[in-house]
């Protein structure tokens, strides 16, 4: 009974003091979506000017359209690229193995910021049951045999105090829509960006085998011509 005053005194500064981080955690949730919506669009990400480019290739001559392509078009799956053009002197499996590398580097920065949306989803239920918890403690508290007969009253204070719980439900259902769409953006991207970056090195090494072969084949020809003579 003589923690009724106390909770009576500091409730109304606790549910201002949740209400104000649910506030500042709703500012946090929105912020992050917009910015991952900017962010993980197909333009930023994986171009299709660079896509077209990847299948177009056919040749080592076209490796400078390549990378010119890719610098007119800044995005992870252009560093790719990049990267992987300046190691073609690498054997392809060595080659590959470094692309993967950058890879899970690149999909990692497309990755920021939806740990903050997890967090989210997980605390705003929570800080809204407590400010809910706290809310009942204080009105529970409060009451006297005259406000517990007025039922009006009561269902009142009940209903003030499941906002808190509401509003947390609010900031986390957005917040678990989005973490759980831009999750599933980047696992696309990254798949699409191993496809492209896979067929450019296979495009390339293929070639690059065949020339080599062709080479090997003249020199036989040219040899056995000599020898002929």
């Amino acid at each position: 009974m003589k923690l009724t005053p106390v909770f009576r005194h500091n409730t109304p500064d606790m549910e201002t003091f949740i209400i104000v981080l649910l506030v500042l955690t709703s500012i946090a949730a929105v912020t992050v979506i917009v910015e991952r919506a900017l962010a993980l669009r197909e333009e930023k990400v994986a171009p299709r000017a660079l896509t077209e480019a990847v299948v177009n290739y056919s040749t080592p001559r076209d490796l400078q359209m390549l990378k010119s392509v890719c610098s007119q078009n800044a995005s992870p799956l252009a560093k790719l690229l990049l990267f992987s053009a300046e190691h073609l002197d690498m054997p392809k499996s060595e080659n590959s193995a470094l692309v993967e590398t950058r890879a899970r580097y690149e999909i990692s920065k497309l990755e920021r910021g939806l740990v903050v949306l997890e967090i989210i989803v997980g605390i705003a239920p929570l800080m809204g049951l407590v400010g809910t918890i706290f809310g009942l403690i204080s009105l529970f508290g409060s009451m006297d045999t005259g406000a517990a007969a007025n039922t009006g009253k009561f269902a009142n204070g009940i209903s003030i105090a499941l906002y808190a719980t509401l509003m947390g439900l609010v900031i986390a259902i957005p917040a678990l829509i989005s973490w759980s769409y831009f999750s599933r953006k980047v696992e696309a991207f990254a798949v699409k960006m191993e496809a492209v970056c896979d067929e450019f090195l296979r495009k390339h090494y293929r070639n690059e085998t065949a020339v080599a072969e062709a080479a090997a084949g003249a020199q036989r020809a040219a040899a056995a011509a000599g020898k002929s003579h």
